[in-house]
Parts: structure tokens; C-alpha cells; sequence
């Protein structure tokens, strides 16, 4: 039985999977090589926002259960959740996980087990995690188990996730998944499914990919609705009432750090075989240009303020992961706008366009720009930006806010999938 759980990376992920074994019996060490993330952990600050976090970290610390550093431990158990990027060329960055498992290895001892939970293209535990471990002179299988067990959670709900989902595990031989399923039993509620390292790690690639493909027949429809004058939203509403259809949401983009990236491991590897991933995912990173292409058409003149309300790649969250809030922001400033950016949850120093109220953002500009639906902003008020605005234009690309309501207040309304209704006459 795991007593002693060691935690390699304290992100969106890590720190959260931390927070919950210490707090539901295992003593844990988490480790992270940014120095303030640690010290700020240590102080019970939170580095990243999510909810529930604050008192449970408060909870984990106190009881002693939690304790970190910039260093691993010695421990029963080690998991691994660190970064898994793409680079420029869409190649996946596997730099982090290989750094964070060579990083164990002076600490690891007989009859450890090793857990990848980053996502990862398939055959990562195979050909990077297990020439690393192998440097412990341990023999893999029999002395060291090793297994891959991704997460499953969405930012905003990873507690409850983490608790509820089903998992997916995935060894190297069947005790590795064994002795995985057991430590995750301290709180996962959800069925648990053991299989091989690789299947586990295209299962969970195969998921995002799902919903980045989604996605893009959402947004291609969203063009295919403006063309016909179809308002989409309602179109997929209704056709979503049919119970074996379930169209995904169009938006200016897809971002955060699985459905983004993820598609492209499967391009990278396999590209003759993936034709309809890599279209998606050209479908999809070509949203943010056709949102400022949208902008230039209604505002008519490129030497003018858009006020951008939101930076994080999803409601009510500070992560800016691949958000395409800031392609749209890039591709604005291209065509030569002035762009004052808002967004409540992200830190005020993150982005340069950023500005301290949706006031200031507003204040002489052209056009309200929606690009993440924050509750914030599904509440923001006509009279709230009105006045200080120098033309009355708002457009929605996630299809929050009453714009009925906008209209008449005198603003010019345009929402991404719904051209007919794009018109104040």
C-alpha cells in the first residue's frame, strides 16, 4: 500500500492530484521547478485558480500531509504531470516529461511505481519514460512498475472529476496497472479500466481529438449557417434534441492545453492516416483570423479600438493555454486596430493589451468584442460601456449575452454563426 506519494510538476493538473491523495490519507511531496509556485504553495497561496483549491491546499498543509519543494523525495510512488507541448512545427515537446522522469531516478528504490499522467502521443512511457528509468539499474516490471494514467478533468470541475470520472490505467505489464488502480481507489469513485501504457495513452488523445473534430464540423456549420442565413445556434440546438447527435459548440477558436494539442500527436505520427484530424485542426486554428476578418467587415475601418472581453481559453478560468483569444488580439493588431483587452480571472500583467475594468477597455472604442463567456460578461450591461464607447457595435462569438436587449440600447449586434441577424435597420 502507498504511503508516501511523490508529485513531479504543481500545475493546473499536479497540484490539484497533490492536494487530493493528501487529503485522502497519503502523504505527499510535490515538487516544481518554479521556485515562487513553491513558495507561494507553501504559504497556502494559490499560483493557478480553480475551484475548491483555496481550502483544500489550506487543508493538506496544515495537517502536514503536503509538503513541497524544488527537489524530489525518496517516496512509494511517484507521478509524473508536467507539460507536453507542441513545438512551432506542431512536433510534440516531450523535454518535460523525459527531464521530470531522469529527475526521479537518483531517488528511486525497489518495488516503485512510476505514473505518467501528462497526455502524451502513444508509445511516450515506451520510448521516453522507460530508457530513463531503466539508468536506475532497476529491472523494469519486476523491481519497477510503471503505468500511464491520464487525467480526465476539465478546469473549473477538476475536484469533482478527479472524483468522479471513470479512469483509464495503463501498465506495463498487469501488476503495474494492479498497484496504479489501488492508489488511484483512495478517491476515485468513477469505474476504473486497466489496459497496456499505449492503449491508455491513445485513449485519451482519441477523447480531446473527438471534441477537436467536433468542434470544427460546429464552426465549419457556423460559416455554413452565416452563408445560408441560419442563426447555427438554434440550428444546433434543435438538431441536438435527436438523441444520437451531440454537435459541439462553434467559437473563435479551440484552446487550453488537450484539444489544441493533442489532435497533432496523432498528425505528427501517422499523417497519411489522419486526414480528417489534421483538417479539423486547420479548421479550427483558422477560426481566430475569421473572427478579425468578421471585425474589419462591421467596424469598416481598421484605425479604430476594439475592447476584447476575455483572454483565458474558457469560461470562468485564468488559463491562457493556446487561447485563441490572443490569435484573435494578434490578428487584430495585423490589420492595424488598437486592442484594450479585459478578462477578470487572468493575472493583470499576462498579456500587453490588458486593462483593469471593461470600462477602460470600452472607453473609446469601436466594438465590443466577446471571445470567452465569463459569467462576468453574460451579465455585463448595455449602460455599462455605452456611453464611454465611440461607436455602438458588439460582437458575440460565444453566444452569452441577450443581444435583443443590446439592440435596444442602440448597438449595432453581430453573433459568429447568425449573419442574417447582423443588421440594425
Amino acid at each position: 500500500m502507498t504511503k508516501n506519494l511523490c508529485v513531479i510538476g504543481l500545475g493546473y493538473i499536479g497540484l490539484p492530484t497533490a492536494v487530493m491523495f493528501a487529503n485522502h490519507g497519503v502523504r505527499v511531496h510535490g515538487v516544481d521547478l518554479n521556485q515562487r509556485a513553491v513558495e507561494m504553495i507553501s504559504n497556502k497561496q494559490l499560483h493557478i485558480e480553480e475551484n475548491g483549491l483555496q481550502e483544500r491546499l489550506d487543508k493538506a498543509i496544515d495537517s502536514g500531509m503536503l509538503t513541497v519543494s524544488t527537489e524530489p523525495v525518496e517516496a512509494d510512488a511517484f507521478i509524473v504531470a508536467v507539460p507536453s507541448p507542441i513545438r512551432e512545427d506542431r512536433t510534440a515537446d516531450l523535454e518535460y516529461v523525459r527531464k521530470a522522469t531522469a529527475s526521479i531516478v537518483p531517488y528511486l528504490k525497489k518495488g516503485n511505481l512510476i505514473i505518467l499522467e501528462s497526455t502524451v502521443p502513444p508509445k511516450t512511457v515506451e520510448d521516453v519514460m522507460l530508457p530513463e528509468l531503466e539508468k536506475s539499474g532497476f529491472k523494469i516490471g519486476e523491481e519497477l512498475f510503471v503505468s500511464h494514467s491520464p487525467e480526465r478533468v476539465i478546469p473549473g470541475r477538476i475536484f469533482e472529476e478527479l472524483e468522479q470520472n471513470g479512469r483509464i490505467i495503463g501498465g506495463i505489464n498487469e501488476k503495474s496497472a494492479e498497484m496504479t488502480k489501488e492508489l488511484y481507489e483512495a478517491f476515485v469513485k468513477g469505474p476504473i479500466e486497466l489496459t497496456d501504457a499505449t492503449t491508455a495513452e491513445l485513449v485519451k488523445v482519441m477523447e480531446n481529438t473527438y471534441r477537436d473534430v467536433n468542434i470544427a464540423f460546429a464552426n465549419e456549420m457556423a460559416k455554413i449557417g452565416e452563408h445560408l442565413d441560419v442563426n447555427i445556434w438554434d440550428a444546433i440546438r434543435f438538431a441536438n434534441f435527436h438523441p444520437r447527435v451531440n454537435i459541439h459548440q462553434p467559437g473563435p477558436g479551440v484552446g487550453g492545453h488537450c484539444i489544441a494539442v493533442d489532435p497533432w500527436f496523432l498528425v505528427e505520427l501517422a499523417p497519411e492516416q489522419s486526414n480528417i484530424i489534421h483538417l479539423s485542426r486547420k479548421t479550427n486554428d483558422g477560426m481566430p483570423e475569421f473572427v478579425a476578418d468578421r471585425v474589419m467587415e462591421f467596424v469598416g475601418d481598421s484605425e479604430r479600438k476594439i475592447a476584447v472581453l476575455g483572454l483565458s481559453f474558457k469560461a470562468d478560468v485564468d488559463d491562457m493555454r493556446q487561447s485563441p483569444s490572443i490569435d484573435v488580439i494578434n490578428n487584430l493588431q495585423e490589420k492595424g486596430f488598437t486592442v484594450a483587452s479585459f478578462d477578470p480571472h487572468v493575472k493583470d500583467d499576462s498579456h500587453p493589451t490588458q486593462v483593469q475594468s471593461i470600462e477602460e477597455a470600452a472607453d473609446g472604442a469601436a466594438m465590443v468584442l466577446i471571445l470567452t463567456n465569463h459569467k462576468e460578461f453574460k451579465d455585463l450591461e448595455p449602460g455599462q460601456v455605452a456611453d464611454a464607447m465611440d461607436e455602438k457595435i458588439i460582437y458575440d462569438t460565444k453566444n452569452c449575452i441577450d443581444l435583443a436587449a443590446w439592440k435596444e440600447a442602440g448597438f449595432r449586434t453581430y453573433l459568429l454563426g447568425d449573419h442574417k441577424d447582423n443588421t440594425n435597420e
